[in-house]
């Protein structure tokens, strides 16, 4: 009678072959990766040095406190963007692996089948963590100045990677659905679309009355608020906190499952 554990043995290490595999892509291709950084890093000088007096009055119905507030302010959705930017690369990325025939000859391996997915779902939340890094660095060098206690910080990090898994395996699902690369980047384009009709750049009572009720419960919107009330203590209401961890969660499920069902269906002969 054969033990497990040889067998689990086997797919751990084919989950950290195909990790290895993804991140020795991301590094000998970082266009892709220097593209989607690019977008939220342009964002903030842009808001923040042209924008920045402007915006801040908004912020407080004309008495803000220039472009130091409104930097506090900006900073958790600029995150929050380079999160959906780097799933977007994702999606790309699988799409690629699907056109090109590698994962045809990796079903031909024997292999763990999971690993393919989850090599690239593992290295974008790796590749996303890293983005934040710089994109946080450039922020304080900027003048953010934020006020959470270590286990807020904690708090807030956690709640950055868990919304990257959950955007992370929604991408997978588009690359595996798309017929080509550019395919998966116009279908995953939401991605990137969804923050500026959230809270990220405007409070969302500055927003028209019919369009409020979108922005305030999409799923950028709550883990925006809560993401900044942790950063900068301002305030997290309880729906907010509720629904920042009910989306991820669930597009977590739903993205997997669906990344799972599309990646096990045998491809069709032509």
């Amino acid at each position: 009678m054969s033990t497990p554990a040889p067998a689990l043995a086997h797919a751990l290490r084919d989950h950290l072959t195909m990790l290895r595999r993804h991140l020795l892509h991301a590094r000998r291709y970082p266009s892709l990766t220097l593209n989607v950084l690019l977008t939220p890093v342009v964002l903030l000088l842009l808001f923040v040095y042209v924008f920045g007096d402007v915006m801040s009055a908004g912020l407080t119905g004309g008495s803000g406190g220039g472009r130091g507030d409104y930097l506090a302010y900006l900073v958790p959705g600029i995150l929050l963007m380079t999160v959906g930017g780097t799933a977007l690369g994702t999606a790309v990325s699988v799409a690629t692996d699907m056109t090109e025939g590698i994962v045809a000859r990796f079903r031909t391996m024997a292999i763990s089948r999971a690993s393919v997915l989850t090599g690239h779902a593992a290295g974008s939340v790796l590749q996303t963590m890293g983005a934040l890094t710089l994109v946080l660095a450039l922020a304080l060098a900027l003048g953010f100045r934020p006020d959470a206690t270590p286990v807020e910080w904690l708090a807030a990090a956690g709640l950055l990677v868990l919304v990257s898994l959950a955007l992370t395996w929604v991408a997978v699902g588009v690359g595996l659905t798309s017929p080509h690369p550019e395919g998966a980047s116009n279908t995953g384009l939401p991605l990137m679309m969804l923050p500026f009709l959230s809270s990220a750049f405007v409070p969302v009572a500055a927003m028209p009355g019919w369009f409020r009720p979108f922005a305030e419960y999409q799923p950028f919107s709550p883990a925006i608020e809560t993401l900044r009330g942790l950063l900068v203590g301002s305030g997290i209401g309880t729906v907010d906190a509720v629904l920042a961890l009910a989306w991820p969660v669930s597009l977590v499920v739903l993205g997997y499952c669906w990344s799972r069902a599309r990646f096990l269906r045998e491809p069709r002969q032509h």
